[in-house]
């Protein structure tokens, strides 16, 4: 149930979260960072920055072969940038576009839904490795000093957190009663 979750997910969402429409400038004085004068000038100055300090190394030394990588990853990082419709401001940054308009959903959607996934993940496999520690002979000191072998397996087993989550809650097993919890008199 969860493989054909994710493959379904993976099939008809992915491809509707990352395709890039085209941007418009009608948004705050931005303009396509393709067209924007001063994006292509912060191109040039990092690349001459960076030129700069290529001559300060020898031909075949590693630290100018480095920093000729970093030119072109830069030119290629400004050229993803330049046809990928994004926009960009008066200081030739790219912005992102995050008011709620579907035409910027591509920009915002899918890297939120993968962080909250993923913190997710990082919260609901901390609480599963302390529910195991805290059946152990000494819960406190694997808490402090991590038991490595039992945290990866509860890691491994923790990407599919949203169904093992929601079978909790239908359960009954994910929140504590009110029995359960202290509450301090006022």
């Amino acid at each position: 149930m969860v493989k054909s979750f994710i493959k379904a997910l993976l099939v008809f969402g992915l491809p509707i979260a990352i395709t890039p429409t085209i941007a418009k400038a009608e948004i705050a004085g931005l303009t396509d960072c393709a067209q924007s004068e001063v994006f292509q000038k912060r191109l040039a100055k990092t690349v001459k920055k960076l030129e700069g300090r290529l001559k300060k190394y020898d031909e075949a030394s590693a630290p100018r072969l480095a920093i000729q990588q970093q030119i072109e990853q830069t030119k290629k990082r400004f050229e993803r940038y330049s046809s990928s419709n994004i926009l960009c401001g008066n200081d030739g940054l790219p912005h992102l576009i995050t008011d709620g308009r579907w035409s910027h959903a591509a920009e915002f959607i899918l890297p939120s839904i993968i962080f909250l996934y993923i913190t997710g993940w990082i919260g609901w496999v901390g609480r599963k490795y302390l529910q195991l520690v805290s059946k152990t002979s000494n819960p406190t000191e694997k808490e402090i000093i991590i038991d490595v072998p039992l945290a990866a397996s509860v890691m491994t087993t923790g990407f599919a957190w949203p169904v093992t989550a929601w079978n909790e809650f239908a359960k009954g097993e994910l929140l504590a009663s009110d029995d359960s919890i202290t509450v301090s008199p006022r």
